[in-house]
């Protein structure tokens, strides 16, 4: 698969060079769930139109990714899609229930219902080489992150048929029937793998590895039972050239792992202090990692807490401002413009 001539101007974009580990003209910044939730004109753009439906229109895709790079000036851009979307595409029945999340008709339970799901092809996504296509050009010199969900935290949602707190499923899957839980894996893998590989092709210049429910496993059963997948996908992706980024919550006690299986940037959610998340990845880069709580507290308060946390990455290989999870929907956006004018004028010299 061919990449497309990338926009010259991306090599002075704070956000790849922070990824890469250089140099910075300041420290970039954009924000997980960026793409709406709380802006009015990502709700009105999106009235009546289901999650599913939106991440399969290429016109709505496009707006939705432009919106918030619009409203804040972000360092970059990420592709408007969900975790659960490439397996809709290849014909898994599911749909996204508001206030629940992906639901699954048929959970995954045996070898053949993992059989029965299709490899996944770039006839299979047309929509998301078209918007991708659509981005780049409008984006110019602001890159665009590729998108893809983890393998265990798709393949929780596959096998809980739908979101969960114990993973009680999931983990009953991975240890007692270990044969159905690496053909899984492997077709997930298989999956995420080519569906950043149409993001990529068609211009994307990062790719985040999301892999929400990863913090629900030991570091011992993580190495064993996940992170030869994710390594594959994340392997697969270093092919491409371009920077990858590896995200969980609640993964303090995997950051060396989740490092070590591939990424140049690891994701820290809130609640590890970033000093400490920068001990533990190496000689990678780090993203992270605002409270998302903390836009509701007082300007002032939110700046401060945002300054100290750009005076933590100075120790990292690369420092790219993110709050350490998503946006919340009640979130001012207002908030967000401020904390991004902070961060992108806070002097690093």
């Amino acid at each position: 698969m061919t990449t497309m001539q990338r926009n010259p101007g991306l090599d002075d974009s704070a956000f790849l060079k922070a990824a890469r580990g250089e140099a910075v003209p300041h420290t970039p910044v954009w924000f997980m769930r960026q793409a709406g939730r709380s802006l009015p004109e990502y709700l009105k753009v999106r009235e009546g139109i289901g999650m599913l439906e939106s991440c399969m229109n290429a016109d709505l895709i496009t707006e939705i990714t432009l919106q918030p790079v619009r409203r804040y000036g972000v360092d970059a851009a990420i592709f408007f899609s969900d975790i659960v979307l490439p397996l809709k595409a290849v014909g898994v029945d599911l749909e996204i229930k508001p206030g629940v999340g992906p639901v699954v008709a048929e959970p995954v339970r045996t070898l053949e219902d993992v059989q029965r799901i299709p490899d996944l092809t770039p006839e299979h996504v047309p929509y998301i080489t078209q918007a991708v296509g659509n981005l780049v050009a409008e984006l110019g010199a602001t890159p665009l992150i590729g998108f893809a969900g983890a393998p265990f935290t798709v393949a929780s949602y596959l096998v809980e048929g739908g979101p969960s707190k114990e993973h009680a499923k999931t983990k009953a899957m991975m240890f007692g029937a270990p044969e159905v839980w690496e053909a899984l894996m492997r077709k997930i893998a298989g999956i995420a793998t080519a569906y950043l590989e149409v993001q990529v092709a068609a211009g994307a210049s990062a790719v985040q590895l999301f892999d929400s429910w990863a913090g629900a496993l030991t570091p011992a059963d993580y190495t064993e039972h996940v992170m030869p997948h994710s390594t594959r996908v994340l392997e697969a992706a270093g092919t491409l050239g371009v920077p990858r980024i590896h995200f969980g919550v609640g993964t303090s006690n995997l950051l060396t792992l989740m490092g070590e299986a591939g990424a140049d940037v690891v994701g820290v959610d809130w609640r590890t202090p970033l000093a400490d998340g920068i001990a533990r990845v190496g000689d990678r880069g780090v993203q992270g990692n605002l409270d998302p709580t903390l836009v509701f507290a007082p300007t002032d308060v939110m700046l401060a807490r945002a300054g100290e946390i750009i005076e933590a990455g100075r120790a990292a290989k690369g420092h790219i401002f993110n709050l350490g999870h998503g946006v919340i929907p009640t979130t001012d956006p207002d908030q967000l413009k401020r904390l991004t004018e902070f961060v992108q004028a806070y002097p690093l010299a």
